[in-house]
């Protein structure tokens, strides 16, 4: 038996280079990423390894009978292609039984990456059949992982430079016979940390608080409005009020207006920052006073500068929190335009809506990081009041890592 290792950039230059020198007849048993600079060389400049064995002409008569066809040689118990198979199958059962061990969050981990899992397993079952071939099967079998970890935030939309972060982050902190679930447990938790929980609407002592939401047309700022304040008014027993300064669409004024009446709230249209000022003293019984503004392009200056006004109209005694409200189904280079531009007026909170349009859910990951911004709501659905819930790092995360 002849068994020679082949390098290239790719494994179908090793394999034409294996053929070149040994003939057609070759048995590939290993293909292998060599990394160029330990382990952070993994996402860059790559050289295939291609392990290939060819029986020698004595071999050939010995194993194969004049007049057949060649066929694969079955797996005799006790030889040596049995106890490969046998090693390949028990190095996955202790980390088997460690997901087994989790609790309940990461047996919900685990339920949600059963494509990864799925994935990983076709890279495992490429074992090794003769003890002529050494490789770390350990650090073979991580790389892999981490490698399908990587592509699955990729599709999942998470920007490159956070997902090498993370990887890069690990492989730091790892050893290099670092477990798979442990590997993925540190992502995970990581990526936890870096979203933080949910800031959710407050009460305060100092009534009444108020709510302006921002945001471009059409991400559904108004129908957010409703939804929130159903849950206050019914849910809570919260008295507010609900106020509007987008006077350029009047269908949103009025579909406002229609909640409020279902609501049995307080309802103005407001067209001035003084509007403001006095709106609050009539309601200043209230809980909360929601304000919807008018959705425009967030190129437009003038526009944004009058949403300004009407936030900081009221100045400091009345403790206010402004959202601003994007759609998970814009691309990220529009999502990046829209928050830059909005910073500018005042510091906000994000809430994302339209989640039951798209599975890429690592927009909400790129602009959280981008913007420092805290994830308050996300909506899916047009449905008032039941279609919208707190955000929820574990969820949107596990999401991000699943293999849709």
């Amino acid at each position: 038996m002849i068994i020679k290792k082949f390098q290239a950039k790719t494994e179908k230059e090793a394999v034409e280079t294996a053929k070149k020198e040994l003939g057609e007849n070759i048995v590939i048993m290993n293909v292998k990423q060599m990394k160029k600079k330990g382990f952070l060389g993994l996402f860059g400049s790559l050289v295939v390894e291609v392990t290939v064995a060819q029986e020698t002409e004595q071999e050939k008569k010995i194993t194969q009978p004049a007049g057949k066809k060649e066929t694969p040689s079955p797996i005799v118990p006790g030889s040596l292609w049995e106890k490969k198979q046998e090693e390949a199958v028990k190095k996955t059962e202790p980390v088997k039984r460690e997901w087994e061990g989790m609790d309940d969050a990461g047996k919900a981990i685990v339920e949600k990456l059963d494509g990864l899992q799925m994935l990983l397993q076709q890279q495992l079952n490429k074992t090794e059949l003769k003890e002529e071939v050494e490789e770390d099967e350990g650090s073979r079998e991580i790389l892999a992982f981490m490698k399908l970890l990587y592509n699955t935030m990729i599709k999942n939309e998470v920007l490159e430079r956070y997902a090498n972060e993370l990887i890069d982050d690990v492989q730091k902190k790892g050893k290099p016979d670092m477990q798979m679930d442990v590997a993925l447990s540190n992502i995970y938790q990581k990526m936890i940390l870096k979203f933080g929980q949910a800031q959710l609407i407050s009460e305060v002592e100092n009534k009444p608080k108020l709510i302006y939401f921002v945001g471009p047309t059409g991400v559904g700022k108004t129908t957010t409005i409703a939804k929130l304040s159903s849950k206050f008014s019914i849910d809570e027993k919260k008295k507010i009020a609900l106020l509007t300064a987008d006077t350029y669409r009047i269908a949103a004024a009025e579909q406002l207006r229609t909640y409020a009446n279902i609501l049995e709230v307080p309802f103005r249209v407001v067209y001035t920052p003084e509007e403001i000022v006095q709106a609050v003293e009539e309601f200043k019984n209230m809980d909360y006073i929601l304000i919807d503004t008018a959705g425009h392009s967030h190129q437009n200056e003038e526009q944004r500068n009058s949403i300004r006004d009407f936030i900081l109209a009221t100045g400091d005694e009345i403790e206010k929190e402004v959202f601003l409200v994007v759609s998970a189904t814009t691309k990220y280079a529009d999502l990046v335009g829209i928050a830059d531009a909005y910073k500018d007026v005042h510091e906000f909170k994000l809430i994302f809506t339209k989640l039951d349009e798209t599975t890429s859910l690592g927009n909400l990951y790129n602009l959280h990081l981008h913007t420092n911004a805290p994830l308050s709501y996300v909506t899916c659905g047009q449905n008032v009041p039941n279609d919208i819930s707190s955000f929820n790092p574990q969820t949107t995360v596990k999401q991000i890592l699943s293999s849709n």
